[in-house]
């Protein structure tokens, strides 16, 4: 089954490395301000959709109440949905779990956003009673989940550090990669940034915790790093015998994006801008990779979304990837035969960072801009998560 995505009908607030401008933020409430705004811009009246999602992988207060909570704040207060975690695949998800709706209960226009926020995230404690002394144990959910994988039993960092073992990936080809797409992003920044503007607001006003007034404006994101390669050579690996180093991996971030969705061509010329392309999804998959091997996920997860639109690799015009490590790039360049450099332009989850849930969203909403300005073709999106698992979305904007 295809949809189809308005063009234009799709916005993303700039993204906000960790304890920065987002930090005082609940993810939720700030996605429905942002949300509110964005749609009454683009003149979309909430009594257009009939189904949400909303994507959330770090919780909240109150995050239990979710999509409806989310909805609500909108002024939707006739839609319901679920509220989607699959950790960085959460974009891609959000859009196959729409599609889905569409399929089986026959929705004609879904909303699906995300927002998360990576500061300050929550601090668990499960009790225990039939322990001794009843004490349980506690969690960092931020910090904890970056760096234990209850199953393979290791950290993020070591899957990327066992996929460059074994494809045979330097430190100093993944540095080549994280400066190259520093340059890359910088396009984005031209003529003022004029390719971000695209779908970014062109001064992002940051509210207040009660969203009462605004304390102050971002002109795009903020706390990225300059690319310097004499910096990067200095720096030694995370991991002892590993070659993954901080400049091959991205930050943490918060930040929110979303898209609007819909059953058939002509809804979504409907709500598009007059005279836009048409952005047909045709195909959305999963895979997973072997244990601790979680950046070459993606791999198997492409091939199969290639499978399902009956593609393959020299049919894709543009592929964009959430790469929060630049191994993940390599491998999947190495797999399909590709130029590293062909991917990522104007910008990669490396570069501008990782909020999670909204990541793929964001990067989804770039890939189909920069097939706009090229005069249209078949874009892939791929992106690894949590528990050697990805994501792939394979569209065409004509």
């Amino acid at each position: 089954m295809s949809a189809f995505i308005p063009y234009g009908a799709y916005w993303s607030t700039p993204f906000a490395r960790w304890q920065g401008s987002f930090a005082h933020l609940h993810s939720i409430e700030f996605a429905a301000h942002v949300t509110k705004s964005a749609l009454a811009e683009r003149d979309i009246g909430v009594e257009a959709f009939d189904f949400a999602a909303y994507g959330l992988t770090v919780p909240q207060y109150r995050s239990f109440y979710g999509t409806p909570w989310f909805t609500a704040m909108i002024g939707a207060t006739h839609l319901a949905g679920p509220t989607v975690n699959q950790a960085c695949a959460t974009g891609a998800r959000l859009l196959s779990t729409a599609m889905g709706e569409m399929a089986t209960s026959g929705v004609q226009t879904a909303l699906i956003a995300s927002g998360d926020r990576t500061s300050n995230g929550p601090h668990a404690y499960y009790p225990a009673p039939d322990k001794p002394g009843g004490t349980g144990i506690g969690e960092n959910i931020v910090m904890e989940s970056f760096n234990r994988d209850p199953f393979a039993k290791c950290a993020m960092v070591d899957t990327a550090d066992n996929v460059a073992r074994k494809v045979g990936i330097t430190t100093e080809e993944q540095h080549e990669v994280a400066a190259y797409r520093a340059t890359q992003y910088e396009d984005a920044l031209k003529d003022d940034r004029a390719f971000q503007k695209r779908y970014m607001a062109a001064a992002f006003a940051v509210p207040d915790a009660g969203f009462r007034k605004t304390i102050k404006t971002l002109n795009g994101d903020e706390g990225i790093y300059p690319s310097s390669p004499e910096k990067m050579a200095s720096l030694k690996p995370v991991m002892p015998e590993g070659s993954v180093t901080f400049a091959g991996q991205t930050h943490p971030a918060d930040g929110s994006a979303a898209l609007v969705v819909c059953a058939t061509e002509d809804r979504a010329r409907d709500l598009g801008k007059p005279g836009a392309p048409i952005i047909e999804v045709l195909a959305v998959a999963q895979g997973r990779d072997d244990v601790a091997h979680m950046p070459a996920a993606p791999i198997r997860a492409a091939h199969r979304a290639l499978d399902l639109a009956a593609l393959t690799i020299d049919d894709i015009d543009v592929i964009k990837s959430h790469n929060p490590f630049a191994v993940n790039d390599i491998a999947f360049a190495r797999a399909f035969d590709l130029d590293w450099k062909k991917m990522n332009n104007f910008g990669s989850s490396l570069v501008w960072g990782h909020p999670q849930g909204p990541t793929g969203l964001r990067a989804l909403i770039e890939m189909i801009e920069e097939l706009e300005i090229r005069g249209g073709g078949t874009g892939l999106f791929q992106g690894c998560a949590a528990g050697d698992s990805a994501m792939a979305v394979i569209l065409k904007v004509r």
